[in-house]
């Protein structure tokens, strides 16, 4: 079998992957079943781009980290990343914050990842590439003479060339991408938008559903809806910790239901726009005030970009100005943590939730759509609202599908949650948990692990 080697811009630690996300824990099972490596940055801020690799081996696996320079990590993984990627694959190009200089930085961090990995690959490895940080590492390694079968994965939505060519770069980033064997994508309206930029712009010739062909060269552009590990994620529901236990069992007694959200900070999210939804549902309901809570938690991500600083400045003083204005001696509306909460900590909780509020203004898949709906009790279910523009929508029709930029429209979803007979939540669960099992990791993996491996 040939060896996998997988390469991100941030490296799982294959020794604790299990604490990390159900994404590192599969990916890090595959590596170690079948040999291969994991290359990427060892994620210092002090290091010199290009300087030694840190290798250390973990079964049959190695994990190689390399060091970035202060200013690379300014400009590429802060600037062009997060500061125009990021922004510009999420439609907001009101966000994009453009500079020569980050692009710059982007090719030469990626010349210097393909100069580094070259030596270590063996004739027949597969090569998968993750994420928008590294679209040009395919082209790279190509013009060192590498001729093994690359894939790549984006993890993130891919705009419409309408959207796309708002990017000074477009074309060398779509170029690249034809450099990889397999390119994938979470949804058919992502694969979608990169094929109409190769119809539009490129005259490519379609050879199949999936196969272009594009100045000599050969792609594989298709759809591998990204799950989590169902049954793995189920079962911490059962291991609540005391304080878990305890504030289930307050809410219990007292008769409240909770709706809960989960989310990195990020202005993707939707986050304000939640939070109002939850404020004009208290305003259109005030019989539920003291019998429902909202959980909202927020860990911090990327808080060097300003556009981040902003939004926890928003979200901050809605919290504030909500619990300000409905708060009793013995009630708090809105429960906001800005912290990192523990997964196992996270799965009782969810479980322990009677909505599952996941609505992203735009977004890959979102994987705590599916993680809500893993921890759920099937005889005694809560309901999933999700918005209809996160990649999971296209395979959870049975969630309350709402527009994230209607406040309304969410209100009503959250009572209808609420209020929803049990028979209801049963049979919308049942579906969503087959959709759930069905697309889960290990589908993924194999999946996308197959077409590159049979690709000609």
């Amino acid at each position: 079998m040939s060896r996998l080697v997988v390469v991100s811009n941030r490296v799982a630690n294959l020794r604790s992957a299990n604490h990390a996300g159900g994404l590192a824990v599969g990916l890090a099972d595959t590596l170690k079943q079948r040999e291969g490596i994991w290359f990427g940055w060892n994620g210092a801020a002090d290091g010199v781009t290009g300087g030694e690799a840190q290798v250390e081996r973990v079964g049959r696996a190695e994990q190689v980290t390399v060091p970035l320079s202060r200013e690379d990590i300014a400009n590429y993984y802060l600037g062009y990343a997060n500061s125009v990627l990021w922004p510009l694959f999420h439609y907001r190009l009101d966000l994009v914050d453009y500079r020569p200089a980050f692009f710059e930085s982007y090719q030469r961090v990626n010349e210097t990842f393909a100069r580094q990995l070259a030596p270590l690959l063996k004739a027949d490895d597969l090569v998968w590439v993750h994420d928008y940080h590294l679209i040009p590492l395919a082209r790279c390694l190509r013009k060192l003479g590498c001729r093994q079968r690359i894939g790549f994965f984006l993890h993130i939505p891919f705009p419409p060339p309408d959207i796309l060519v708002a990017s000074p770069n477009h074309a060398e980033l779509v170029d690249a991408l034809l450099d990889y064997d397999v390119v994938g994508f979470q949804t058919h309206t992502d694969a979608g938008n990169l094929k109409a930029y190769l119809g539009e712009r490129l005259s490519a010739v379609q050879l199949g559903d999936t196969r272009f062909q594009v100045g000599g060269r050969n792609v594989t552009i298709d759809r591998f809806p990204i799950g989590i590990d169902a049954s793995g994620f189920a079962a911490m529901t059962r291991q609540a910790d005391d304080e878990v236990q305890i504030d289930l069992m307050r809410r219990r007694v007292l008769g409240r239901r909770q709706i809960i959200g989960v989310d990195r900070l990020d202005y993707s999210k939707g986050l304000p726009e939640r939070l109002k939804a939850f404020d004009r549902l208290m305003a259109q309901h005030p019989e539920l005030e003291k019998s429902v809570t909202y959980l909202q938690v927020a860990p911090p991500t990327r808080e060097e970009v300003g556009a981040y600083g902003d939004i926890r400045a928003e979200l901050e003083a809605l919290v504030g100005a909500i619990n300000g204005r409905l708060a009793d001696f013995n009630w708090t509306p809105i429960r906001y943590i800005h912290r990192s909460v523990d997964r196992s900590k996270l799965a009782p909780l969810m479980r322990g939730s009677q909505v599952g509020f996941v609505t992203p203004l735009r977004d890959g898949m979102n994987l705590v759509a599916k993680e809500y709906v893993a921890a759920q009790d099937p005889e005694d279910p809560g309901v999933l609202v999700l918005s209809r523009f996160a990649g999971a929508a296209e395979e959870m029709d049975e969630a309350l599908l709402v527009n994230p930029y209607d406040i309304d429209e969410m209100a009503r979803s959250l009572h209808r949650a609420l209020t929803m007979p049990l028979a209801e939540r049963r049979q919308r669960h049942a579906a969503l948990l087959e959709q759930v099992l069905r697309h889960d990791s290990k589908a993924w993996l194999d999946a996308f692990l197959s077409a590159l491996a049979h690709r000609r």
